[in-house]
């Protein structure tokens, strides 16, 4: 190889490394720190093409984005004296590159200072507040509370607190099942009371019905009995002119009535004299009356049909 060309290309590739050692690149996820023998010299916050010293100055990234921090779960006292088990987390960005490189250095030191920060107040704030207050009514508030004081003693640490949440707030164990029975002995006690009340209310109400039903029967009795007697009243009239008209047609058809009900299908035998009265029709209705008194006799009165 040509001596000239050869040292052509040695000096091609030791500008191109220097090149490539001189220049760093920011993407749109981080945010980086130009170090010059350990001392910052400058901070590129914005994504971009940067330069640097080769050799001497060296580039450290921090990430832009949120990040997560996971706290390990813990036993805090509410100030009702309940003992709670509380899970959460936190979110942050870091705002400040030069700040937190100064006072952490690193993400794992900012996450473990991040974390006594956290902890100490999710145990100050909640300690503040009731069993009842945490889990069910002003959670959304106590969560708040807590973020913005992380903020401020966070202030330091070149980062922001963006939202703390308490993933999980619950009973010890010892202290759940005591729980549980007197959460579901309130619901029987509940249900028992439900139970009597509707009891109670059907008593009265199956009270009125059979009240109402006594009436309406009361009432249907009553008019019933008015309609019989009104329809016997008509009857004993419509009787009383048929007698006034014709009282031999009216005798002989209370004399038929009478046959109808006495000698009807049944176990009675009767045991009659040929000439009794009872067999004056029976030879037909023009057939000679049957020796015995000459007066005419009444009518029977017919027995009551059944």
């Amino acid at each position: 190889m040509n001596p000239l060309r050869a040292g052509l290309l040695i000096a091609f590739a030791a500008i191109l490394l220097v090149l490539v050692s001189a220049t760093f690149i920011v993407d749109q996820r981080q945010q980086a720190l130009v170090l010059r023998f350990g001392a910052v010299r400058t901070v590129a916050a914005q994504p971009g093409l940067y330069f640097k010293m080769p050799l001497i100055e060296n580039v450290v990234y921090l990430d832009r984005r949120v990040l997560d921090l996971d706290l390990p779960a813990q036993e805090v006292i509410a100030s009702d004296q309940k003992r709670l088990v509380v899970d959460a987390y936190a979110r942050y960005r870091i705002v400040d590159p030069l700040r937190f490189y100064q006072t952490v250095n690193t993400i794992a030191g900012a996450n473990n200072r991040l974390g006594s920060i956290v902890s100490s107040t999710v145990r100050g704030v909640l300690g503040d507040a009731t069993f009842t207050d945490v889990v069910r009514t002003e959670r959304e508030a106590l969560m708040k509370q807590i973020r913005d004081r992380v903020n401020q003693a966070a202030r330091g640490l070149g980062v922001e607190i963006v939202d703390v949440r308490l993933r999980r707030v619950d009973l010890p164990e010892q202290n759940s099942q005591a729980v549980f029975d007197r959460m579901k002995t309130e619901r029987v006690r509940e249900a028992t009371d439900l139970r009597a009340q509707g009891t109670q209310m059907a008593q009265a109400i199956r009270a009125r019905a059979d009240r109402d039903v006594t009436v309406i029967l009361a009432e249907a009795n009553r008019k019933s009995d008015e309609l019989r007697g009104a329809g016997e009243a008509e009857k004993n009239r419509i009787l009383a002119e048929s007698y006034g008209r014709d009282a031999d047609f009216f005798a002989f058809y209370r004399w038929m009535q009478a046959y109808e009900n006495t000698l009807r299908a049944s176990d009675t035998r009767l045991v009659l004299s040929p000439s009794s009265e009872i067999l004056r029709y029976f030879n037909g209705p023009g057939a000679a009356k049957p020796a015995g008194p000459e007066a005419k006799p009444e009518a029977p009165s017919p027995s009551p049909r059944p």
